[in-house]
């Protein structure tokens, strides 16, 4: 499957093997941890040297789902920059792609713990949103008892299969709650079995895992 449907509180969603988000009632596309620049980030810092075609390769995917889904408004659900310094110097090339895929449609950009400060470019800036009854923020909040969809944790999981362990990106489902993948290149991962992920997780929590197709795996073997 392409995509895994389900809902959370009556709204129907679907997590798709692009590691996006739609919401087909709001024409509302979600996507978390775009970390554009992260690679110019790490060598201004002095960390490792990385090829620096990340953004390109993001903007790139993010446009292929915008192309797909047609969305009336887009949520970005934090750190979609991997600082703000990154968010204020992006390349003529990659500003110009967001500008864009943002033309015609909403675009909401959710501060994350990378990007708190608005970045100069156009859409709205939010420390969070809401779609119906669902909240979108860029942390999980343990505390929320309506449905949110939220970012921040990168999750993935891992799986044996005859050609040996397989880990990938997942989105994590837990009763009204949904955690999306780091959609961005050079993301790393956490495991869903791992603190503080495995706190947020409830029983009959899925993982679905991304790939060519989207494939739910319950987790409550691995939380076990």
């Amino acid at each position: 499957m392409t995509a895994y449907e389900f809902s959370l509180s009556g709204t129907s969603m679907q997590a798709r093997a692009d590691g996006t988000l739609w919401l087909p009632e709001a024409r509302a596309l979600c996507v978390a941890d775009l970390h554009f620049g992260k690679s110019e980030r790490m060598a201004r810092r002095g960390g490792s040297l990385l090829p620096p075609y990340d953004s390109t390769e993001t903007l790139i995917r993010l446009a292929d789902a915008v192309r797909a889904c047609n969305p009336a408004t887009v949520y970005c659900l934090g750190d979609s920059f991997d600082d703000d310094a990154a968010g204020l110097a992006l390349p003529p090339d990659i500003e110009d792609g967001l500008t864009g895929l943002m033309a015609g449609r909403e675009w909401v950009w959710i501060a994350g713990n990378h990007d708190p400060a608005p970045i100069a470019l156009g859409g709205s800036h939010r420390d969070r949103a809401t779609v119906g009854p669902v909240t979108l923020r860029h942390i999980a909040d343990p505390s929320e008892t309506g449905p949110e969809l939220s970012g921040h944790y990168h999750p993935k999981h891992g799986v044996a299969t005859r050609a040996g362990r397989q880990v990938r990106r997942c989105f994590l489902i837990s009763g009204a709650r949904a955690i999306l993948p780091a959609f961005g290149c050079y993301t790393g991962g956490l495991s869903c079995t791992k603190a503080p992920l495995d706190a947020l997780l409830k029983p009959g929590a899925v993982a679905v895992m991304l790939g060519r197709r989207a494939v739910p795996v319950p987790l409550d073997r691995a939380l076990a």
